[in-house]
């Protein structure tokens, strides 16, 4: 049986004031039981420590005059994580333990992901906790990102989770029963819609970054998270996680929510990393001959094709590969930015000149994907 990975946002997690939904993540834990005994191997991804710390310190975020001003400031937010990170865990083991299953609290951070051996290594981990019949529950290690190095969500943090894992299904849980083609909260002529395969199709619709008063998401990113996880393999489900039963009809392949399938045109899990988890730390642009030899001959980058280097960055960083202010792609450089600034333009000949160690290519094609 193959992995299976939960999201659960942080207006499933917590009600308006902060405090944990009990109710609700008790019956999540059951429905979570029933499949682990079946085989699956679970994984939860879960948002809220922010939200449960701002209600342990009585911030109420839904009162124009809280007890205490809501965090805005990083280090305010972070705090308030710090007061509801173990809490909430604890919440879910104790939830868990009552059903028979161990769970193990996870921290991620964005460099985790971004850094290829801590990126090996995390899988190394999950992997041997699912061996082991042990449920991760997983958050962003917010206490100590910032914004530079965050995921900016969970949605993005469980889909990496789900590619990481090579999952047989990510369900991502809202206060919505899916995508709709407006917002229903807005809009009283939305309808649900049950079945994504062209993801263009959707920026026709009224898709918003709304989220709940203690959340970060909504549902836009909920579809690039769908979009990321897709590309890699793994279908995707979002559905209402208020709603009992959504995620054994999920797992079940019933039809609930709104259902993703997995791209049949996959990318290595390589240059799924490099395309969605490794940072970028410039921008080289390139010339029409060059761009269309990237977006269609699927080769290399050469430094006669580059006009342009913008931003610092050493060699081994990833940089955006840019023509005429539209983006081409994203690939890992031989050269620092200062090195490339020397010898951009120049053919190979005059490149290895003046630097006789050079090598051929600025971007190598195995360590480059398409934006």
């Amino acid at each position: 049986m193959s992995s299976l990975v939960v999201k659960l946002g942080s207006s499933i997690v917590a009600d308006d004031r902060g405090e944990a939904r009990v109710d609700v993540l008790g019956r999540i834990c059951d429905e979570l039981a029933v499949l682990h005994r079946a085989g699956w191997e679970v994984v939860v991804v879960t948002s809220g420590a922010i939200a449960h710390g701002m209600g342990i310190l009585e911030i109420d975020p839904t009162r124009p005059a809280p007890v205490r001003p809501r965090p805005r400031p990083i280090d305010e937010l972070q705090a308030a994580s710090a007061v509801g990170q173990g809490k909430l865990y604890r919440v879910y083991d104790e939830l868990l333990r009552a059903r028979g299953i161990t769970s193990a609290q996870i921290l991620l951070t964005f460099f985790d992901m971004s850094a290829r051996t801590h990126y090996l290594n995390a899988r190394q981990t999950l992997r041997k906790l699912l061996d082991w019949r042990v449920v991760p529950i997983i958050n962003e290690n917010d206490t100590t990102t910032t914004d530079e190095i965050s995921f900016g969500n969970n949605d993005f943090l469980a889909a990496q989770v789900a590619i990481l894992l090579s999952a047989g299904l990510l369900v991502l849980l809202t206060d919505a029963e899916g995508v709709f083609t407006a917002d229903p909260r807005a809009n009283s002529t939305a309808v649900l819609v049950p079945r994504v395969d062209d993801f263009g199709a959707l920026d026709l619709l009224d898709i918003g970054h709304a989220a709940s008063p203690l959340g970060t998401g909504g549902m836009r990113s909920k579809v690039v998270a769908a979009e990321m996880a897709t590309a890699a393999g793994v279908p995707v489900v979002i559905a209402g996680g208020l709603t009992p039963g959504t995620i054994t009809r999920a797992a079940a392949g019933e039809s609930v929510g709104t259902s993703f399938p997995a791209s049949e045109g996959r990318y290595s899990s390589f240059k799924l990393w490099l395309k969605y988890a490794k940072p970028v730390r410039g921008q080289v642009t390139v010339d029409a001959g060059a761009a269309r030899a990237l977006r269609d001959g699927g080769t290399s980058l050469l430094p006669v094709g580059i006009v342009d280097v913008s931003g610092s960055f050493d060699a081994g960083d990833a940089v955006e590969i840019i023509h005429q202010a539209g983006a081409v792609g994203k690939g890992i450089c031989n050269y620092s930015a200062a090195e490339l600034r020397q010898i951009r333009g120049l053919k190979s000949q005059a490149v290895r000149e003046l630097l006789p160690r050079a090598s051929e290519e600025a971007i190598h094609r195995d360590y480059f994907v398409l934006a």
